[in-house]
């Protein structure tokens, strides 16, 4: 008799690609001539925050679209970005918008993730959640990957998904 087959769904980040990342757009931005003279920036704000800030609304949501291009680039997911509703602040004669970086699977995004493999991925496959991961566990390979087609294609997690420790 075979030995089940599993894999982690864990919510990991690349720390040093998204200082990279970080980097490469706050050299971009300090270059671009249309970010000239209106006090643009982007930059770390503590462990796990970026803080972008111009003199407008619109050069914000601009910053923010220069680092989304960056993170994309680095093969970081948007999804690891949370910027809350995209409604820059005013803060004296500057508007800023923070971003926190999402690390690990929330409790509800876990508990969707194994009511999505629960009731569309293939029958024989189980699912165990331990502390921010998922174990996903069955004794046909070809199930395992179903259900990794599955979670890839799932829109309703808001959570950067990757998938680890296969075996």
């Amino acid at each position: 008799m075979a030995a089940d087959s599993s894999f982690d769904v864990v919510s990991k980040i690349d720390r040093q690609e998204v200082d990279n990342a970080v980097n490469q757009a706050a050299k971009e931005i300090a270059q671009r001539y249309d970010f000239k003279g209106v006090g643009a920036s982007v930059e770390w704000s503590g462990e796990d925050a970026i803080l972008m800030r111009a003199n407008s609304e619109e050069r914000v949501l601009a910053v923010l679209d220069v680092l989304q291009s960056k993170l994309i680039r680095r093969g970081v997911s948007l999804k690891a970005l949370d910027t809350g509703e995209n409604e820059p602040q005013a803060s004296g004669k500057e508007y800023r918008l923070v971003g926190t970086l999402k690390e690990g699977l929330s409790s509800e995004n876990a508990k969707k993730i194994t009511k999505l493999v629960r009731d569309e991925g293939p029958k024989g496959v189980k699912t165990q959640i331990t502390g921010d991961e998922v174990r996903v566990s069955s004794k046909n390979r070809d199930d395992l990957q179903a259900v990794i087609a599955l979670l890839k294609g799932a829109e309703d997690i808001d959570a950067a998904l990757q998938f680890v420790n296969y075996r």
